[in-house]
């Protein structure tokens, strides 16, 4: 495959990614399908979540490298080496936004969501907090990933664990595979740069 076709492939198969990310960060903006959160986002807001790493790193900074990606593989002003140069810049902006939202998914996977829950040997009051994170004693940050019988612990918004934990997987995936191609891209923009963009003789330096 010569190097414009490589970036049109690469340019169209980020697009989806893009808006994976950005809807998967836009839900979690309403925990539990709850609306009551997002009025006082500073308590009952998981932070990473307010980071926006979905909108913004695996979003925006990901969809302008796109759209220049796939410029250089079409007939046209970009499908050129200085236009493959370019794509080197911007694949490597695309390479930072993934990198900010995967790492963002992680941590706030691995921290667990705000929620509403009864504090340790205190079944009478509820208090907002992060119980995964090391605010009970009895949960570490690696087991109630995968221990549904701690999910039950947020008691609201309801179902808030399995929601911030299938999002944030997916958001995880979107922003990791953008990483790879973003990667492979400015490759490809290198040899795109020294060897053309298979436009024969009528390739323009």
């Amino acid at each position: 495959m010569c190097t414009g076709k490589c970036s049109r492939f690469i340019g169209i198969a980020l697009y989806p990614m893009v808006v994976i990310s950005i809807v998967c960060n836009v839900i979690m903006l309403f925990p539990g399908w709850e609306t009551n959160p997002i009025q006082n986002p500073g308590e009952q807001m998981t932070p990473e979540v307010l980071y926006l790493g979905g909108v913004i790193g695996g979003g925006l900074l990901v969809l302008i490298p796109a759209i220049h990606i796939q410029a250089t593989g079409r007939e046209g002003c970009c499908n050129n080496r200085c236009g493959m140069f370019l794509s080197i810049i911007f694949a490597a902006i695309g390479v930072v936004g993934s990198l900010y939202g995967f790492v963002v998914s992680i941590v706030g996977m691995a921290k667990g969501p705000v929620c509403q829950y009864h504090p340790l040997l205190n079944l009478t009051q509820t208090k907002w907090g992060r119980p995964f994170d090391s605010e009970l004693e009895d949960f570490n940050k690696d087991n109630y990933l995968f221990n549904k019988e701690f999910w039950n612990t947020c008691i609201y918004p309801q179902g808030v664990v399995e929601f911030n934990i299938i999002l944030f997987s997916i958001m995880l995936a979107s922003t990791c595979i953008s990483l790879i191609l973003c990667s492979i891209q400015m490759v490809n923009g290198l040899f795109g740069c020294l060897c053309g963009t298979c436009r024969g003789k009528n390739d323009l330096d």
